[in-house]
């Protein structure tokens, strides 16, 4: 028995095991503190916590009947809920059956409204029929009723419209024909019918037969041959156009047609070709004849024409191209005849007449074939983009200060450009030619001018000035460019381009390179003595004042010449065809500027630079072992400078227009006298400590006037630019390095090679050999410190085992650092 129960406890505990999540659930639902209902629960625990003593034991008969009485309760509250379940079922199975009736109730009732619905569907629907047929018998009566009204109207406007053509009753016929032809658009339905095609095709005859009878009455009103019909024109021709604009569009344009052909006869038997009128120099008369010829047509037939015809341009239009087939055939038989001025009278003339036709019509009836609208260029800043001239403005001459002013965007082009001037395309090579021999013409009588009138004078005040022959050649460029677009914007634009070309390459060899001084090799030596004898203001420049500023004012020209020459080829690429835009390129010419530019400036940094060659020759002849004490600085210092504060105010006041042009001025003259300096000083040997120190003193003067050389001499102190002021403090500090190597003691020999690489970072043998040639060393004592050098270079110099060895910290005589000291506080005392 005590087996069964335990087996039956286990299966009970087993049971009873349940998941974390219904236990938590049952948690939340029925909270409680006792331990009974704890997941965990633990029989030993709980009655190790009822008796924690052994004294706790005396009341065990107490705790055992609250807990039989507890367990009483349990089984009370078990027998409550299960006996409470039983009923439960039954109840459930009867409310099921009570809602399944419900339902087959609720079925019951929908389908009797479902039927009940049905039925008054159909009572509707009898009720309904016989409205439905009285509303479809209404429609097609009132379809039977239109038709009929339409097929009587059109009936009886085939019968009128037959009468009035027959009577030329053309006002009448313009109405009734219009609206004849809206009617039986109604009954393309009912072209099965053979009455209704009757109709349909009586229709059309009475239009052909309008057709034929307005050309016939046209033809005698205006005759091929012969002269007009007396009395001018009829209100019937009037109305006969109105019919005409109902009719087929070709009867419209025959009648246009055969009017302005005819309105024409008289201008072709005028303007011959056998003609003295018809030749170019008379090119007015033509132009004149048809204005006269507009106004007569409208006073006369201004009236008989729709407006919507657009008579007046039509007649224009016809014109042009009449005149332009006409000036093509004469122009082709008496081509040794064309002369420039000839050529540009006859084009100025037909490009006005061009322009008072855009001013007078739209360009409507132009048509595809005849002329290409362009679109209008988007808006530029191009310096040359401006107005197209008058032939007066033409003659106005565009100063230097005109091509930096923003100018207005270009007006919409003009439908009849080219109508007629096209004609004269094929012989734009007369044109051509004569600006080829202008433009040499031109670049020789600059050149004369620049002889006789000299270089030009100095100016201090307002900058470089620019050469006036640029402003003329470029003015001249202008006004050729301006003419041959109104011409042709064509092949002959790539060539007035390659002319323009071939004289920018011109002027800048004949003008510009051409009148560069030259440079003549000196070989002047500067003693000491005269050094020491120079006084301020005694020397010369190898460029005279004037040479100087010729040379600035040919790069300010120069620039400017490739400023413009930019903006001249973007201005072509404008005015030529989209087509030919990738001919035109001037990189070349503007190329050439820029050389003119470079070698000026490369001219004026050899005058300086030469200027200072022979005090940097006195440096390297000085007996630097022989001095004595540090005093002011040498004689050859105050040479460079004054030399420097001659020539650079000059220069900068000749190029204050162009300051870029002066900062490469100074960082060629730093780059080209910087290392011609190092190595005069690498000419110093033997060099004694005291000698070091004074080439030291020398070496930072001409460093603070380098740094100061853009603002040198000039009111205005302006700090130097980054990249100039970079060069020179590399370039000078090398230098002082170079002296602070030598006048350190070359003993011990690794400290020594150890500053020499500390402080020179571009260090090799062959510089290390030149500081000790400067020290005096011999070749003996030269061959183990080179020898420890190329050890040591590979060596980081910034390595953490070398570094105390290549401090300038390391340990040395204390004469030498009481020299270097002295030395620092007398440059201090200086500044």
């Amino acid at each position: 028995m005590e087996e069964e129960e335990l087996e039956f406890v286990e299966e009970l505990e087993a049971v009873l095991q349940l998941t974390p999540d219904v236990q938590l659930a049952i948690e939340q639902v029925f909270p409680s503190q006792d331990p009974l209902d704890r997941a965990d629960f633990n029989a030993v625990e709980y009655i190790n916590t009822l008796f924690p003593t052994e004294q706790s034991l005396a009341n065990i008969d107490e705790v055992v009947n609250k807990i039989r009485l507890k367990i009483r309760r349990l089984d009370d509250n078990i027998r409550t809920v299960v006996r409470g379940q039983t009923n439960v079922g039954q109840d459930g199975r009867q409310a099921l059956e009570e809602a399944q009736k419900a339902i087959q109730q609720l079925f019951g009732k929908i389908k009797d409204i479902k039927d009940k619905a049905e039925k008054s569907e159909q009572m509707v629907k009898e009720i309904t029929r016989d409205i439905k047929q009285l509303d479809h018998a209404k429609r097609h009566l009132t379809t039977s009723i239109t038709t009929l009204n339409h097929l009587h109207m059109l009936a009886g406007g085939v019968d009128s419209l037959e009468a009035m053509t027959r009577r030329r009753q053309y006002g009448e016929v313009a109405n009734l024909l219009q609206g004849v032809m809206n009617v039986l658009e109604h009954f393309h339905k009912y072209m099965g019918i053979p009455q209704i095609r009757q109709l349909s095709e009586r229709v059309k005859a009475a239009q052909t037969e309008l057709g034929q009878q307005i050309l016939a009455d046209f033809e005698e009103a205006f005759p091929s041959q012969g002269t007009k019909r007396p009395g001018g024109p009829s209100n019937v021709l009037r109305d006969a156009c109105l019919v005409a604009n109902i009719l087929d569009p070709r009867i419209k344009q025959e009648i246009i047609k055969k009017f302005i052909k005819q309105h024409l006869s008289e201008y072709l038997v005028l303007f011959q070709e056998n003609q003295d009128v018809a030749w170019l120099d008379k090119i007015d008369r033509r132009y004149a004849w048809i204005k006269r010829q507009l106004v007569d047509y409208e006073e006369k037939y201004g009236r008989m024409f729709p407006h919507e015809w657009y008579m007046t341009e039509r007649i224009a239009v016809e014109f042009c191209h009449v005149t332009r087939t006409e000036l093509a055939k004469i122009m082709r038989s008496r081509a040794k005849e064309i002369e420039v001025k000839l050529l540009l009278f006859a084009i100025q003339r037909t490009t006005n007449f061009e322009g008072f036709l855009a001013k007078r019509f739209s360009g409507c009836t132009l048509t595809d074939g005849t002329l290409k609208k362009l679109e209008s260029p988007p808006p530029s800043t191009n310096p040359f983009l401006e107005d197209e001239p008058t032939p007066e403005m033409e003659e106005l001459v565009m100063e230097k200060g005109d091509l930096d002013q923003p100018k207005k965007p270009k007006a919409p082009d003009n439908p009849f450009h080219g109508i007629v001037s096209k004609c004269f395309e094929p012989h734009l090579y007369v044109y051509i030619e004569s600006q080829d021999k202008n433009l040499g013409e031109l670049i020789d009588r600059f050149v004369a001018d620049f002889k006789a009138q000299g270089p030009p004078k100095p100016n201090t005040d307002e900058g470089g000035a620019v050469l006036p022959s640029c402003a003329d050649l470029f003015v001249y460029y202008k006004k050729c460019m301006v003419q041959c677009s109104q011409l042709s914007t064509g092949e002959p634009m790539i060539a007035l381009t390659t002319i323009f070309q071939k004289y920018l390459r011109e002027y800048a060899w004949k003008i510009l390179s051409g009148n560069l001084p030259k440079t003549t090799s000196s070989s002047g030596g500067l003693t000491i003595s005269s050094l020491l004898k120079e006084k301020e203001g005694s020397e010369v420049a190898k460029f005279t004042l004037e040479e100087l500023c010729l040379i600035c004012s040919i790069l300010s020209t120069a620039e400017y010449c490739l400023a413009t020459t930019q903006q001249l080829e973007e201005k072509l690429k404008e005015k030529v065809d989209v087509s030919l835009i990738e001919r035109i390129n001037l990189t070349g010419e503007m190329d050439t500027f820029s050389t003119v530019i470079s070698s000026s400036i490369q001219l004026l940094v050899q005058d300086l630079d030469a200027a200072c060659d022979p005090a940097l020759t006195a440096m390297s002849k000085m007996q630097w072992q022989n001095v004595e004490h540090v005093g002011d600085q040498s004689p050859y210092v105050t040479s460079v400078i004054l030399h420097i504060k001659q020539n650079v105010p000059i220069i900068r006041d000749n190029l204050a227009s162009t300051r870029k042009y002066f900062t490469q001025f100074c960082i060629k003259f730093a780059n080209s006298f910087i290392p011609k300096f190092i190595t005069h000083l690498f000419k110093c040997k033997p060099i004694s400590m005291v000698g070091a120190e004074q080439l030291l003193l020398d070496t930072h003067s001409l460093k603070m006037v380098l740094l100061d050389l853009p603002s040198i001499g000039s009111q205005v102190v302006r700090k130097a630019p980054a990249s100039y002021t970079k060069i020179v403090v590399k370039g000078m500090t090398r230098a002082e390095m170079i002296l602070k190597v030598v006048m350190a003691p070359h003993e011990p020999l690794v400290v020594f090679v150890d500053n020499y690489i500390k402080l020179l970072t571009d260090c090799n043998t062959e510089t290390f050999q030149k500081i000790l040639d400067m020290k005096g060393l011999k070749r003996s004592e030269q061959s183990s410190m080179l020898e420890l050098l190329r050890q040591r270079l590979p060596t980081p110099p910034s390595g953490p085992e070398g570094s105390s060895s290549l401090s300038l910290l390391a340990p040395t005589p204390e004469q030498e650092s009481s020299r270097i000291r002295k030395l620092e506080k007398l440059i201090k005392k200086r500044l």
